[in-house]
């Protein structure tokens, strides 16, 4: 796949911000993802993401670091932080912002153990599919030290399918309707993958069929929520 976020991201880092992302789905049109917002200082972070690093504790793994903007806060904070991603772009401009433990690294290849798995700015997105979903939470329950936590954020996006006359439509062709098709765009280049946006309550099944106990924390202010896992 093409690095579209870690070339955005490296070249913000670098200086050389001219354009932002373009993003769509399968089920919405073209969005513009603001480079900056990548940027973010925890005052500028959302409330569902502010909660989560104040809950992180111990040893923690930031899953999908992106820019690096909530490992940097952890770090901050005193905190000992690893932070992957599979994007080489975004892993040299963590590097070039001080994260000394950036590692360019899909969490399926992870073995080291941790306190707290971060997975933040939808994180069920690393699911891609429900029927998948088990699975990447049976291996990220492997990564837990005893009462270590699995925070991670997501949102119910049935809305996305509701008619003028309330009805709902689905696309058949999927077996969830929060499977999507993420298309992301920037200077030229363009990549898609399979995304997720996982509702709380199908989460809490997958969560329980890898004895996982699942607790909501907060909800946020569109659909959208701060979950707990732990083991059960």
């Amino acid at each position: 796949m093409n690095d579209v976020f870690g070339s955005a991201i490296l070249d913000y880092q670098e200086g050389n911000y001219t354009e932002d992302l373009v993003t769509s789905t399968s089920i919405s049109e073209e969005d513009t993802l603001a480079l900056p917002y990548l940027f973010r200082t925890f005052s500028e972070m959302p409330s569902l993401e502010q909660t989560a690093l104040k809950l992180s504790k111990g040893h923690v793994l930031d899953i999908g670091c992106g820019a690096g903007s909530h490992s940097l806060h952890l770090i901050s904070k005193g905190l000992n932080v690893k932070s992957i991603d599979i994007s080489e772009g975004a892993i040299k401009a963590c590097q070039l912002r001080g994260l000394k433990s950036a590692h360019v690294l899909d969490v399926m290849n992870e073995t080291a153990t941790f306190d707290t798995l971060l997975l933040l700015m939808n994180g069920s997105g690393i699911f891609q599919s429900l029927a998948h979903t088990p699975l990447v939470l049976n291996h990220l329950k492997t990564l837990l030290n005893p009462e270590g936590q699995i925070l991670i954020d997501s949102s119910d996006i049935k809305y996305m399918y509701q008619d003028d006359d309330g009805g709902y439509w689905m696309d058949t062709n999927k077996a969830y309707y929060g499977e999507l098709d993420y298309t992301v765009r920037y200077k030229g280049k363009e990549a898609t993958f399979s995304w997720m946006y996982l509702d709380f309550e199908h989460l809490k099944i997958a969560c329980n069929q890898v004895g996982l106990k699942c607790e909501l924390i907060e909800k946020g202010p569109h659909y959208d929520f701060l979950a707990r896992l732990t083991v059960d």
